[in-house]
């Protein structure tokens, strides 16, 4: 009960702007949460062994096998590969359009958001800093016009409102920051895992792709029959 009470206190001697603090906080809370679910549910697939699964189907030639865990996988990794695989035999170039588009159309679910984690870092050390300025403010004002023994109970209300403006919005700006570096570093390697399965899966596809005529090519081919010889020979 004592920080609680404590931080009731806090928050009711920093004003005004204290509120607006609070709702950008909300804000952020909730599109935290958010981004921390959709990156770890991408995260979670397990998308090494999926990308393991696909390229030895695929290498092999279980081209059905490797469309069916491709399937079964609601993932980043999983879509790409179905991409992939949905298209049939291709060449290199359709193969490697058909990874470069699904990854494309994968990152915008990765990245939604994140651009506004900076944004509302700044706008909360900034609305702590209108904060700051304004409790100053009011402190300049009760010296030139209060009473000389009010002056000194009036001082400090009014500086207590400008540094509980400045902590809360340089607390709520660090926490975002960390959050923010943490989400980026977490779609960054998903991006980067993306990019390495689909060239594993370009090359196991064309691999397999390449060695079918060349085993066709190997095959004896059938001997030709004996002509018949022509009525009347000798």
């Amino acid at each position: 009960m004592n920080v609680l009470s404590a931080i009731a206190t806090f928050y009711k001697e920093g004003g005004i702007f204290m509120h607006a603090v609070l709702m950008l906080t909300l804000v952020i809370a909730a599109i935290v949460i958010e981004r921390m679910i959709v990156i770890g549910r991408a995260a979670s697939g397990n998308g090494h062994k999926l990308t393991d699964t696909i390229v030895k189907a695929a290498a092999r030639g279980d081209l059905n096998g490797a469309r069916q865990a491709a399937n079964n996988s609601d993932t980043p990794v999983g879509r790409v590969a179905q991409e992939m695989l949905q298209i049939g035999p291709a060449s290199e170039e359709t193969l490697q359009t058909a990874a470069d588009d699904a990854t494309t159309l994968a990152m915008p679910g990765l990245t939604r958001r994140l651009a506004y984690l900076g944004m509302l870092a700044n706008s909360c050390t900034l609305i702590g800093l209108l904060g700051t300025i304004t409790g100053l403010i009011g402190a300049f004002s009760a010296v030139a016009t209060a009473n000389p023994a009010e002056k000194a109970s009036l001082l400090a209300a009014a500086i207590s409102v400008a540094m509980n403006n400045t902590a809360s919005g340089l607390a709520v700006a660090i926490t975002l920051l960390t959050a923010h570096m943490f989400l980026e570093s977490k779609t960054t390697s998903l991006i980067d895992s993306l990019e390495i399965a689909s060239v594993k899966f370009l090359n196991s596809i064309t691999e397999r792709q390449s060695e079918r005529p060349a085993h066709e090519a190997a095959a004896p081919a059938p001997a030709a029959r004996p002509q018949a010889a022509t009525r009347g020979s000798i």
